[in-house]
């Protein structure tokens, strides 16, 4: 039962209004190479700041370059709006998640930033 469960959570996620607007938009931004590179790196940066912060270190230069190349995609629109649905994706997963870990006592404080 409980894998069916999964399987029903699975579908309505597959078919949920942030998954198919970050699936087009992905589509759309990938399109163009210099942007799906601008954005790969982007992602890049993004884990490596975390991963410092994570750490207890204070990356200034990965933080400057993130901003800086933030400020870039914010200027493609098709690059922008991909991230925001990425951003909304995430957020619906990670609230998923959460839910499912309330349900069962997990704690999750270390995975929170």
């Amino acid at each position: 039962m409980v894998y069916d469960n999964a399987r029903a959570l699975a579908n309505d996620l597959q078919n949920s209004e942030e998954y198919t607007q970050y699936k087009a938009l992905r589509e759309a931004a990938f399109a163009n190479e210099t942007t799906k590179n601008l954005i790969g790196e982007y992602h890049k940066l993004q884990m490596k700041a975390q991963a410092a912060y994570l750490g207890g270190q204070k990356d200034d230069e990965t933080m400057e370059k993130l901003q800086k190349l933030g400020e870039l995609l914010q200027l493609d629109r098709t690059a922008s709006e991909y991230l925001i649905a990425e951003y909304r994706l995430n957020t619906m997963l990670g609230d998923v998640y959460k839910i499912l870990a309330d349900a069962i006592d997990v704690d999750l404080s270390a995975l929170e930033g």
